[in-house]
């Protein structure tokens, strides 16, 4: 056997927008903190257990702002999270009418097949809520009992615990055993393994960059579309017929642009106690434009999706035919002064494991995933093959039995003990660059606007929602600068943070009438929620529109929207 090896950089993207309400500090939406119960636990657990693995993780800097934050909260027994509050009230049974609806709206969000049906207590809760929704529907929440209301509450947050927490702690094993009539001290102790789980989470994951098992990367800070901020127009680079904004541009963005993407690298150096050599664009989302200016700032690599470099191959008049040709390397995209290396995800391998593999035996699932790998290695010739497979690493895992467990278990350990498949970071393999054990990366002349979801901005702009709600942000980012320079550092402060929060990329992303009516209302509320904070805090009167939903939804997305394919 050859001494060659496939290099294989396996990046899980870690991301939640900023679900607080910025005035009140109160959160709007509890997904950061299941998450970090669920996904973020569950997969350093996964390297804990095989120290062999190496992979790389991007952690959002807004994500990493808000586990600090839930870290805190824990520390003070001082919760933001309503949730969170209510788990730890002494009194269900005078709870008001708002938080009585809170619970029973909340705490069925969960996927049923995988994280309800498994357990029985948790169904029964559910099928005396479905007998009598039609009298909660007429507001007398509190027909159901404190008792159920506690009940309900801790089996959704057991629910949402992650595996390694349900192998390995007491008190989460004692609470599913037992199953009802939960008590306050029950509570109370549930309470306070979220509040160690939430502690824990950026402490792990430090532990494991320290030996060297992880690589971490960063995204600009509030996760925007870095080319939409530049040029509103660059959708049209793979998308040439797309209605866009009545805005032509928006206002000064690519200062902004920069602004999120320096926040994002103190912010890094700050919580990592180092720089990040690379960036995950928030979407994938790349141009030339945007490329260029994370070089200038001192990024080494960038990652992003197969349809952007089969997109701009074709752009520079070279048309792609065989993926073993073209995909399987990293190129070097230049502007004349600074380079950045960019690397593109396999989307049939990326997608397999968000959409495809939980549907199949764990075993069959690995199977699949290194024959794929070998048969790139087989037609990979000479050259030694990079396999960028790049994905969500917190919302799959929910449709997977046991929240992907035996899936990432036997994987990585395939993984570890391949003979010619090497685990490694991307890093790891600019370093073998640089010392000549590869050759350098091609140079990519020209890159075609897009992003990882279909080679295009399609999710984000190009649709009547969408580009509703850019042109509401490019209205308040206009009043922005009139008014901003009116007000003091401090107020200036808290206006320039509500403004990167508007920028963020999930707004647009939820608008659309193929995602949930549910999904889309949480998202567009908060979305005019922030627009709005941003004129009071401006010190104007918010515009009557932003009293109006942008977008109703209706549809039934793959995954409940929360992941898209790489290719339509």
């Amino acid at each position: 056997m050859s001494d060659k090896k496939l290099l294989l950089n396996l990046y899980w993207h870690m991301h939640q927008p900023d679900y607080r309400d910025t005035v009140t500090g109160d959160y709007v939406l509890p997904w950061t903190y299941l998450h970090a119960l669920k996904d973020y636990s569950d997969m350093a657990f996964h390297l804990e257990q095989n120290r062999s693995a190496r992979v790389t993780f991007n952690f959002v800097p807004i994500l990493v702002e808000q586990l600090e934050d839930y870290a805190r909260q824990a520390e003070t027994q001082q919760w933001h999270d309503p949730l969170l509050r209510l788990l730890a009230k002494p009194d269900l049974d005078h709870i008001s009418d708002a938080e009585c609806e809170l619970i029973v709206e909340s705490c069925f969000k969960a996927h049923h097949e995988k994280m309800l049906s498994p357990f029985p207590h948790y169904q029964r809760l559910l099928h005396l809520y479905e007998l009598v929704a039609p009298v909660m529907q007429s507001g007398q929440f509190h027909y159901l009992t404190g008792q159920y209301k506690a009940d309900l509450l801790v089996w959704y947050h057991l629910a949402w615990t992650g595996e390694g927490l349900r192998r390995k702690n007491k008190t989460i094993q004692a609470l599913m055993q037992k199953g009802v009539f939960f008590t306050l001290e029950d509570r109370q102790s549930l309470l306070a393994v979220i509040g160690e789980t939430l502690q824990g989470i950026l402490p792990r994951y430090k532990a494991l960059l320290a030996r060297g098992q992880i690589e971490v990367s960063t995204t600009p800070y509030h996760h925007p579309i870095l080319p939409l901020l530049i040029d509103l127009k660059s959708a049209h680079d793979a998308m040439p017929d797309a209605p866009l904004p009545q805005s032509p541009a928006y206002a000064d963005g690519y200062t902004r642009a920069v602004a999120h993407v320096q926040s994002a690298q103190h912010y890094h150096q700050a919580v990592f106690a180092q720089p990040a050599t690379g960036m995950w664009p928030a979407e994938g989302g790349v141009s030339h434009a945007a490329l260029s200016l994370l070089a200038e700032q001192g990024v080494q690599w960038a990652a992003t999706g197969q349809a952007v470099l089969a997109n701009s191959l074709k752009k520079v008049g070279m048309p792609p035919t065989d993926a073993h040709q073209y995909l399987y390397q990293p190129y070097r995209v230049t502007n004349g002064q600074q380079d950045i290396v960019c690397f593109f995800r396999d989307d049939q391998l990326s997608d397999k494991i968000g959409f495809e593999y939980s549907k199949q035996y764990a075993s069959e699932a690995v199977r699949d995933f290194i024959q794929t790998l070998e048969n790139i290695y087989e037609h990979s010739g000479d050259a030694v093959p990079v396999v960028s497979v790049i994905l969500d690493g917190e919302n799959a895992w929910e449709y997977y039995p046991y929240n992907g467990y035996y899936f990432l278990q036997e994987l990585y350990q395939a993984l570890t003990h391949h003979e010619f498949i090497q685990m490694t970071t991307f890093s790891d393999i600019l370093q073998k660059h640089e010392q000549g054990a590869l050759p350098m990366p091609a140079l990519l002349q020209d890159v075609c606007a897009g992003s990882w979801v279909y080679g295009t901005f399609s999710t984000w702009i190009g649709e009547p929602a969408k580009n509703r709600a850019w042109d509401l942000l490019c209205e308040a980012k206009h009043q922005f600068d009139q008014h901003i320079h009116t007000l003091t550092a401090a107020q200036q402060a808290k206006c320039q943070q509500q403004l990167a929060v508007c920028e963020g990329s999930d707004w647009f992303w939820w608008f659309g009438d193929y995602n949930s009516a549910q999904s889309v209302q949480s998202f567009d509320q908060l979305y005019r929620r922030n627009l709005t904070n941003l004129y009071q805090l401006l010190g104007l009167s918010p515009p009557p529109v932003l009293l109006q939903p942008i977008s109703q939804g209706g549809g039934n997305a793959e995954n409940a929207g929360t992941m898209r394919r790489g290719q339509a």
